[in-house]
């Protein structure tokens, strides 16, 4: 099994425990309120929606990575096709992260390795933005 499909079957386990929300409203929701740990958006994504949540998750401090076509996505979390999703457990986000660092073709937008994953390091600040 190569490092995609393991990335796909945490996926797939995060949305049976719950720990999932897709769609572009719910995610854009979840990063806003400070519970993402961490945003995938799928590589067959507008440039338009891949700008917003780049933006959006910069501001935020949130992860943010590109992974596989939405028809992938969509399955991994056993729906129809998702251009993003967002893993609001820091065990699952930390676990896709440490893949998706070691495999090479996913790309991350920025190097985000000094944010912190821990949405609960978020929330303790209001999920509020701080000044750089």
């Amino acid at each position: 099994m190569d490092d995609r499909q393991k990335i796909l079957n945490l996926i797939g386990l995060a949305t049976k425990a719950g720990k999932t929300v897709s769609g572009e409203f719910m995610t854009e929701k979840t990063v806003k309120t400070g519970k993402a740990s961490l945003v995938i958006i799928s590589e067959e994504a507008s440039e338009n929606t891949k700008k917003m949540f780049t933006n959006m998750c910069t501001y935020y401090k949130v992860p943010i990575y590109f992974l596989g076509r939405k028809d992938e996505l969509g399955h991994a979390m056993g729906k129809e096709m998702r251009a993003s999703l967002a893993i609001v457990d820091h065990g699952f986000a930390k676990a896709v992260v440490k893949l998706m660092n070691t495999k090479v073709g996913i790309e991350c937008e920025k190097d985000l390795s000094h944010i912190p994953v821990c949405a609960a390091e978020r929330a303790q600040n209001g999920g509020k933005h701080e000044s750089i």
